[in-house]
């Protein structure tokens, strides 16, 4: 997101993230780049129970992802998505990247995998309030009905802070 936040539609300039939010920020994909690489480098269980479960894992949150963007990306730029998965959760891109995460790490047996996805839930945690104060300042009492109806988190308790 950087210092200073701007989007098509929304407020200019004015929006400002600290140096401990930007650093959680681009922290964020360090978990991600490592895992992948590490990826790279480990064998898939073939035949086990491991490799099938963690793909069917790893095939829902890729669908997941893939439904949430395209959600994201109809919708108008002026308004507060709350159709589709954003129903749900506040997070959905989030979600289908972790389930893909653990799905990887499931599918070559490994439990360093599920330890770095582990960190990168941490930092994507760290990293939703500075998105939701975001989306706050860009729509308002819009943004905290929603807020206030639906949680960040599937199966998690919604939030009523405003």
């Amino acid at each position: 997101m950087g210092a200073t936040a701007s989007r098509e539609s929304g407020k200019a300039g004015d929006f400002k993230t600290t140096k401990r939010e930007n650093r959680i920020a681009n922290a964020t994909f360090l978990p991600m780049i490592i895992s992948w690489i590490y990826a790279i480098f480990l064998p898939l269980q073939l035949g086990t129970i491991w490799l099938y479960s963690g793909l069917i894992i790893c095939v829902i949150g890729m669908l997941f992802t893939i439904g949430a963007v395209l959600n994201f990306v109809t919708s108008p730029k002026d308004e507060v998505i709350t159709t589709g998965l954003y129903r749900f959760t506040r997070n959905p891109v989030y979600i289908g990247l972790i389930l893909m995460q653990i799905g990887l790490g499931i599918a070559c047996s490994s439990w360093l995998y599920v330890i770095i996805t582990a960190f990168l839930v941490i930092l994507l945690n760290a990293n939703a309030p500075v998105e939701e104060r975001y989306c706050l300042y860009r729509f308002g009492d819009d943004y905290r009905k929603y807020k206030n109806n639906t949680p960040r988190w599937i199966g998690i308790a919604k939030s009523k802070k405003s």
